[in-house]
């Protein structure tokens, strides 16, 4: 579960802890925090706050380490990354050019990936509630495998594929009744999620799967939920399902091609254990080792989420009758995670002085008219003055993806770090893009 926005104390790791973890990132005397070779502070000057930074060095790293992990546990497996987190196009160009496919949910991330470069043979199309256009896309485009969520959804794929003449590779998504111990808000994998079929209709389903035409039964999916970090345990209950799964669909003579893990491996916000790549593997192969088949996993937030900071400055400090209130230019619009799922992210300021200060507590909040727009309580922070700047941690992974224009807030930039090099790869919503679209009707014109 998120840690709640109360727990903040002198227990939260100093920022010298919070750099250990994440080796992109460091805070040089004179340059303050840096990601890779770019001083962050450079970055606020010339692109403003807030604005979302990505490492490129870090996003090749954790893609390597998790690719390393499924090698070493002798394991035949393909990595789609889940574009849900971030669709960024330069993240998923680094992320084409470590071999990775994509996880869509969407006929729009679909077309961002084929945009990345990444080919539609490494593209997995999951989500409940895909419509009939949105499978037309996917069937045009050849992608690599359709999850379907429901007997209904199949019959569905089925008429589409048929009255296309084309054959649509489908994995039967399974919920397998598991609590993964996460989040109320992102758990998918217990009986009362809207997510797959009851693991208990699966077999029959499957079998009606392989009857229908235009459809080619390629295996069996799951996905218990995101940001997993109580251990192997929820993992090791869910594929041991799947495994029997599939051992009674081939006692059936069902074709089964390969197995579809998910994703939804945790990082450490603060600094709670988290599971490693290695212990997924480990998981994987105990359980699904011995059917011999290929497997898929889904990761984005273990991925992403460290190789990114949302840069803030800050607007006042203010003193309240029981609080030193911070207040800040991003705002819940951008970053949505502690309002929506009371998550707890590391702040460190850009300034190395500042950052050798004496602390206090502090409430961090943003300027929009909400309670609700708050970042932090009782965080552990040097003073802070108008113009100082701030990097909120592990926002790489649902940050700009989950951002609106709540209270006319135009999106923040969007910059890739790579070395010593850096670019905005996406530019500030101006406020005529914010208008952009809108419409009088003529009875109002006149």
């Amino acid at each position: 579960m998120a840690a709640p926005l109360a727990l903040a104390d002198a227990a939260d790791p100093s920022f010298a802890e919070l750099l250990a973890l994440r080796p992109h990132l460091s805070l040089h005397a004179m340059d303050g925090l840096v990601m890779e070779e770019v001083p962050l502070a450079h970055i606020a000057r010339e692109v403003g706050t807030p604005a979302w930074v990505y490492s490129a060095g870090a996003l090749r790293r954790r893609a390597r380490a998790l690719k390393g992990a499924l090698s070493a546990a002798g394991l035949t497996a393909t990595v789609h990354f889940a574009m849900k987190c971030n669709d960024n196009l330069s993240v998923l160009k680094v992320l084409a050019a470590e071999g990775l496919g994509a996880d869509v949910v969407s006929e729009g991330e679909l077309r961002i990936a084929r945009a990345a470069g990444i080919p539609a043979s490494a593209i997995v199309f999951s989500g409940v509630g895909k419509t009939e256009d949105e499978i037309r896309h996917a069937l045009a485009e050849d992608i690599f495998q359709i999850n379907a969520e429901s007997a209904e959804e199949i019959e569905m794929i089925s008429a589409i594929a048929a009255g296309m003449g084309r054959t649509a590779r489908v994995a039967l998504r399974v919920n397998p009744d598991v609590d993964a111990k996460t989040h109320a808000k992102i758990t998918t994998g217990k009986s009362e999620n809207k997510f797959g079929v009851a693991i208990s209709d699966a077999a029959d389903i499957y079998a009606r799967m392989a009857s229908l035409p235009g459809i080619a039964p390629v295996g069996v999916a799951t996905h218990i939920g995101s940001q997993i970090t109580a251990g192997m345990a929820a993992y090791r209950a869910a594929y041991a399902r799947l495994a029997e799964l599939v051992r009674d669909l081939r006692v059936q003579g069902l074709p089964v091609e390969r197995v579809d893990c998910g994703g939804g491996l945790g990082i450490p916000y603060r600094d709670e254990p988290a599971p490693t790549p290695e212990a997924l593997a480990g998981a994987i192969r105990a359980t699904l080792g011995d059917l011999g088949l290929p497997v898929m996993l889904e990761p984005g937030r273990w991925i992403a989420g460290p190789a990114g900071v949302l840069l803030a400055s800050v607007v006042l400090q203010k003193r309240g009758a029981a609080h030193r209130f911070v207040v800040v230019d991003a705002a819940m619009n951008d970053l949505l995670r502690p309002a929506m799922y009371e998550a707890w992210h590391g702040i460190v300021p850009l300034s190395a002085a500042r950052a050798a200060s004496p602390l206090s507590p502090a409430e961090v909040v943003g300027p929009i008219c909400e309670t609700g727009d708050t970042f932090a309580r009782g965080r552990l922070l040097p003073e802070l003055v108008t113009g100082d700047t701030v990097a909120f941690l592990d926002a790489g992974a649902y940050g700009a993806v989950m951002s609106s224009t709540y209270n006319a807030r135009p999106l923040a930039a969007e910059v890739l770090v790579d070395g010593a090099r850096f670019a905005v790869v996406r530019e500030r919503q101006s406020y005529e893009e914010l208008l952009h679209g809108q419409r009088l009707p003529e009875w109002l014109t006149t």
